[in-house]
């Protein structure tokens, strides 16, 4: 069951993502607002939610599965991103909040660098690996 309600959630996610960053594609120009939009909306969802569940226990861990994992898991990972690192903050774990900040944006360019470099490598191109 909990299989189920983390895929409709993450079916529902998917296409929420897609709808916003259909309509902003064309109105934005180079911003990514249509991205921008979604992680915002991501972030403000999913701190509402554990806020919600630890203020108010009798919410159903289904309910938690569904949105938090299912639906924004799927709208967005940088959500989750943001509220682990509020939460280390929270529990004054500073250096371990800034090394996560830092490693996640620094790791996650560098492998974008990495990924965009071996689709430029020579057997990708020109009638290479397809």
């Amino acid at each position: 069951m909990n299989l189920i309600l983390v895929m409709a959630g993450g079916f529902l996610g998917a296409i929420c993502r897609f709808g916003i960053s259909y309509i902003y594609e064309t109105k934005a120009g180079e911003f990514p607002i249509g991205t921008l939009s979604i992680n915002i909306i991501g972030c403000f969802l999913l701190g509402w939610l554990y806020s919600f569940a630890r203020e108010r226990s009798k919410i159903s861990s289904k309910l938690i599965l569904f949105i938090g994992t299912g639906f924004t898991g799927s709208f967005t990972t940088f959500s989750t991103f943001s509220v682990e690192t509020y939460n280390l903050f929270s529990a004054e774990n500073y250096f371990t909040a800034v090394l996560y900040i830092m490693l996640s944006i620094g790791l996650g360019l560098l492998f974008v660098y990495i990924g965009n470099g071996i689709v430029k490598w020579a057997p990708y191109r020109k009638g290479g690996l397809r």
